[in-house]
Parts: C-alpha cells; structure tokens; sequence
C-alpha cells in the first residue's frame, strides 16, 4: 500500500468492521471481489462484510476475506407486505448489531445510502452521481468519489472507492476471487470421469446470454463446433437452465447431430459452472457472468462483444482475445439495433474469426 496524501484519508487503526454493499446482477457482484481483498490486506484482524440480493451470494461465498454474507431476497415483495416489513427488519437488527466503522456502497441504489444514514459508520463511501441524488446523497456519506469521463474497467471503478479512502490496491490483489467449493469440484470430478475428459484438455463454450442483444448467430455456434472439431479439440457446452436459453441449446445439438459435444447445458449451477471453466484448456462465449468466471478462475477467454464496452466489461486480469466490429456506432448500450434484440456488430463476426482467435491464444 502507498502512502496517502488525502487530507481526508480515513484512520484505519479505528476500523474493525465493514460493510461492502452491492447490490447488482450476478458478473456485478463477482466484478466486486478485489474490493473485499484489499481492505483485508490494508487493514489487519478487520471483519468484513457483503450485503448483496440472495440470488448473487454466490459470487461471493467462501472468499478468504469475507466474514459474513447478508442477503436481501426479491422474493420477499411477492411474499406481501407483512412479510416484506418482517425480512427488512430483521435484516436491519443484524446490520445494527455488527456496528461498522466503515460502509462502501459501490452501486447507486438509494437503499445503500439510507443504510448508511441509518447505521451510522464513522466513515462511508460511495460513487458521486451528479444531478441524480443531489445533495441528499452527497450529505449520505463522508465521502464519495469521481470516475473519469472516458471507460474505465467496473473493477478499477470499484477500487476507486478505496483510493479514495487513502488505500491503494497492489496489482496482485486486484485479482478475481472465486472458490466453487468442495461440492462443486467432487460434481465436476464425476462429470469429467464419466465423459473421459481431463483437466486442460477441453474447451468450454457458452454460446448463450440471458440478455437476447448479447446473443450471436446459432449458425456462427454451429460452425465453430465443427471446426473446433476437426481441428481435434474436446468440446463441452454449457448454458443457463432459462428456456429461451435451453431452446437455443437444443436448436444447436440438432445442428450437429453426430458431434461428440458434451451437453450439460442447465445441468450445472453457478458454483459448478466455475469449477468446470477452472479446468477447461479455453473458454468461448459472449459477454456474461460465464466469461467474469472465466477471468476468476484464470482461464483464457476469446470472447465476442457487440453493444456492450469491453474496456468496461471485458475479461480482467486473464489471458483473452475480444472479438468485436468497427462500428460507428458501437458500443452503444442498446438493446439490439433499433431495440430489437439482435446487434448487427456481433453478427458480422464469423466463425473463422473465433476458431482462429482459439488456435492464437492456445499457441
């Protein structure tokens, strides 16, 4: 850690507890990791805290620098609101109880302002959004922080908020954080066995998103199954147990009938998905939680990316090829072009182009 020159640089001799606030998508969540890092690196004996929707725990359990998981579950608003009042205030009665020096909100969900107000930490952290809050957020915490106007990767945007509490992350410990677990890696051990594959000696596709404008051609998949394998690679695919997604899967396994793919599209969850990329030679897919696992676990990526802006989104801190368009118009952030789900940028990429970007990386 490097010497703050901040003149509000926080004390963090009288830090003993925090809490990390994300509330977000699950690659948000995972994309958050190093923050948790840090702070234990800069702050000994320090108990550390995540508050995140239940769905994206996940991302985060097991993580060495962890203490404990709070979770807030989205179901509770369909349970009523008898219910719903019962959840938040036990939730708020434990956060009171842990009694933190120091809160870090990392995305602009007012709820992690009105924690802050209500918990009271010594110190707290956010984001400044300009013309959105107003002083009221501003007024939330003791201090917040500016992001360049031009793209700056979501996990250096993370770190900001630490930089700006006068700690300053070393590169190795900006790294992904993910454990799968014991479970997890046993499954994957008796999957591989019973398909007779070996550690590093398949590559993992993933050729479907829960988000339509981040989908590629069915037919640019098909070939590069094919080509795959003719050039003598092992192939697995995966995908999410969503419908739309399992119907694209089983539209491609039609395709190629008579491939030995291993399928085991919705078979896996998130913490299998992750043992079974850590072990894989390569992983291919789109922009998706499936491609931040990738970079957690350290495993090269050639990646396709069409509306989304891979300086922001793309693979962190692992070996990779970003396959994109030059588009004037990209990246634009839309749902499609003219919002109607399929990007003209991802489509112009061909199969030759990401059976070449495999063989470069894998050289």
């Amino acid at each position: 850690m490097k010497e703050s020159y901040l003149p509000d640089a926080i004390d963090l001799t009288l830090v003993r507890r925090v809490l990390i606030i994300k509330l977000r998508h699950f690659g948000d969540v995972l994309l958050a990791s190093p923050v948790f890092t840090v702070v234990a690196s800069a702050i000994p004996d320090v108990e550390i805290d995540a508050l995140v929707y239940a769905e994206t725990a996940p991302m985060l359990t097991g993580h060495p620098a962890i203490s404990r998981i709070h979770s807030i579950d989205r179901n509770w608003k369909k349970q009523g609101i008898k219910t719903q009042w019962k959840q938040e205030r036990q939730l708020m009665q434990v956060l009171r109880s842990r009694q933190y020096d120091l809160i870090i909100h990392l995305t602009e969900h007012a709820r992690g302002a009105r924690l802050v107000r209500r918990l009271r930490p010594a110190f707290s952290v956010a984001q400044s959004y300009p013309g959105k809050r107003g002083r009221w957020w501003r007024n939330s915490f003791t201090h917040v922080y500016q992001i360049p106007a031009n793209p700056r990767h979501t996990v250096e945007v993370h770190l900001d908020a630490l930089r700006r509490l006068g700690i300053y992350p070393n590169s190795e410990n900006r790294r992904l954080a993910l454990v799968p677990g014991d479970q997890a890696e046993n499954k994957i051990d008796k999957i591989l066995q019973q398909h007779k594959l070996k550690e590093g000696a398949y590559l993992l596709v993933q050729p479907t998103s829960r988000w339509m404008f981040k989908g590629w051609s069915r037919q640019g998949v098909v070939e590069v199954l094919q080509q795959l394998h003719d050039n003598g690679y092992k192939l697995v695919l995966t995908s999410a147990s969503d419908s739309s997604e399992m119907e694209t899967i089983n539209q491609i396994i039609s395709d190629v009938d008579g491939l030995p793919v291993v399928n085991l599209a919705g078979e896996l969850n998130l913490k299998e998905l992750s043992a079974l990329i850590g072990r894989a030679r390569c992983f291919i897919g789109l922009d998706s939680v499936p491609m931040h696992i990738a970079a957690a676990m350290n495993t090269p990526c050639v990646v396709l990316f069409g509306p989304s802006n891979e300086k922001i989104w793309g693979p962190w801190q692992v070996k990779h090829t970003v396959l994109t368009k030059e588009y004037s118009c990209r990246p634009c952030g839309l749902d499609g072009c003219g919002n109607g789900k399929i990007s003209d940028c991802l489509m112009a990429i061909n199969a030759e182009e990401v059976v070449s970007a495999v063989g470069e990386i894998l050289s």
